[in-house]
């Protein structure tokens, strides 16, 4: 009986000191991960006020890069923000940066990963300082993207005896054109293009200044011009009784919204091909007409060329959700009246650094170029033909012109 008791005894001493060595084995290796400080995720020596300022207080071109204006207008955007309270300086973001990072965004289509580590923030942050943005682009855009005035012919017709007294009438130019999207594929078919990729159809109008004046957004792929401008027509869009804008063939022939004469040479580059001897002679007046709105509507081509060199982002599709997607021409739009309206210069456009890969730019049908002829406007037709009779008497003949 002893002897088995001592046994026992033996065996509880062997677990005893068994437990004793996991104890001291386990318990600093549990100790070292509870008291082991996390490695940072923010490890950068920039964080985002200091990048911001020193991309301000830099070289010039250090903003025309990173945000895509000159320091003057970044700093007059900035503190106009801050003077109509529409953004806060907060502990730990102040405007200058919140403006930096939305800028960044959407020059560089920058997602909330590569913001994080541009700018040093969690993600939290940089989801709430760009939302709080974008939350403000109705103000701005109420602003900044104005209705032209009627009751003034734009200085481009008045000095101009090409277009004056014809176009006295024309406010501005109006065209579609379609910004690359992602989507769900189970919601993609309706914004399939007609090239097949997806895109959303947004009508801009402009001034001869490029300014955009409208702007509707949020039309799926397949949708037409023509429906997208008949659409705007019904949620406020106007045009003042006896002005009219300058169309392409996408569009009918109306009062309000004057289109090219059908079948007779258009398009600038046709004319550029004839010799020089032959540029200034037409086969008739109404290609005469044509030459003259192809050089007046081309204002909205322009614009649309320097407002995607502007913000790249309107070339690719993103990764933000869908309603974030629809905003950002908006956004685009605004930023880029404003830079205009502070006489910002894009000569330097064509020599910034690619950002975003070219390879990655969505291929993307034109706008419309044809519509049903027999939807055209009768009164359209008669306002078209009044104009072209006009320049008819009006301008002087040279030998070879107009038969």
């Amino acid at each position: 009986m002893g002897s088995w008791e001592e046994d026992v005894r033996q065996f509880m001493l062997d677990e005893e000191e068994l437990d004793d060595e996991l104890f001291f084995v386990i318990v600093p290796a549990v100790m070292s991960c509870l008291y082991d400080e996390k490695m940072p995720e923010h490890t950068s020596s920039l964080p985002g006020a200091t990048k911001v300022k020193e991309i301000l207080e830099g070289h010039e071109n250090w903003c025309k890069s990173e945000f895509r204006m000159e320091v003057e207008i970044f700093r007059a955007i900035a503190n106009l923000l801050r003077a109509e309270n529409l953004l806060r300086d907060t502990r730990g973001v102040k405007i200058e940066e919140q403006l930096g990072m939305f800028l960044f965004m959407l020059s560089h289509n920058a997602s909330i990963e590569t913001l994080k580590k541009a700018f040093q923030h969690s993600g939290e942050t940089i989801h709430r300082k760009v939302n709080e943005v974008f939350d403000i682009i109705p103000t701005l855009t109420h602003r900044f993207i104005k209705l032209p005035n009627p009751n003034q012919t734009h200085a481009k017709i008045l000095s101009n005896p090409r277009f004056m007294p014809f176009f006295q009438n024309c406010i501005g130019a109006i065209d579609g054109t379609h910004i690359p999207i992602t989507i769900n594929e189970d919601k993609a078919p309706p914004f399939r293009n007609r090239k097949g990729t997806l895109s959303q159809n947004v009508m801009f109008a402009c001034d001869f200044d490029l300014k955009f004046t409208f702007i509707s957004c949020g039309w799926e792929g397949s949708a037409s011009d023509a429906g997208v401008l008949r659409s705007a027509l019904t949620k406020g869009f106007h045009v003042p009784p006896g002005k009219f804008y300058l169309v392409d063939g996408g569009y009918a022939n109306t009062p309000s919204f004057i289109a090219p004469y059908r079948g007779v040479r258009y398009h600038l580059g046709e004319f550029r091909r004839r010799g020089s001897s032959q540029r200034n002679e037409y086969a008739n007046y109404k290609e005469l007409f044509n030459h003259r709105h192809a050089q007046l509507r081309n204002h909205i081509e322009r614009a649309f060329g320097v407002l995607k060199k502007w913000f790249p982002i309107l070339k690719v599709g993103t990764h933000y959700p869908i309603e974030t997607q629809i905003k950002i021409p908006v956004a685009a739009a605004v930023f880029h009246n404003i830079i205009r309206a502070h006489n910002g210069q894009d000569n330097w456009l064509d020599h910034q650094p690619q950002y975003i890969n070219p390879t990655t730019f969505v291929d993307m049908s034109e706008g419309d170029n044809s519509y049903p002829s027999e939807i055209e406007s009768s009164d359209g037709n008669t306002l078209r033909d009044q104009i072209t009779q006009a320049e008819r008497i009006n301008m002087p003949k040279r030998r070879g012109e107009l038969g």
